[in-house]
């Protein structure tokens, strides 16, 4: 699934559209970005060592997970994270 047809199923627009692409398979989504150096969130996240803030992964997360509840009970409706337990970040991006 490409940028325009996950603009159909996401409201996210402009800098909050986090997910370049994403392929849906055997009811799980795998969302992916890409990470070029130049996003909004690295410019301070760290001078001479970016780092994607947690937030952010999380985010990208979530919106990979919405397109992939778009079909059936959700369909057309727009879910929200309430909270997220025990997440965990092993390796920096």
């Amino acid at each position: 699934m490409n940028k325009e047809e996950i603009m159909k199923i996401l409201p996210h627009r402009d800098n909050m559209l986090l997910i370049d692409s994403v392929e849906l398979a055997d009811g799980k989504a795998h969302g992916k970005k890409l990470i070029t150096g130049d996003e909004w969130f690295l410019k301070g996240h760290f001078p001479q060592n970016p780092v994607v803030p947690g937030v952010i992964l999380c985010e990208i997360m979530a919106q990979s997970t919405c397109v992939c509840l778009n079909g059936g009970a959700c369909s057309g409706k727009l879910p929200f994270f309430a909270g997220l337990n025990k997440v965990k970040f092993k390796h920096p991006v």
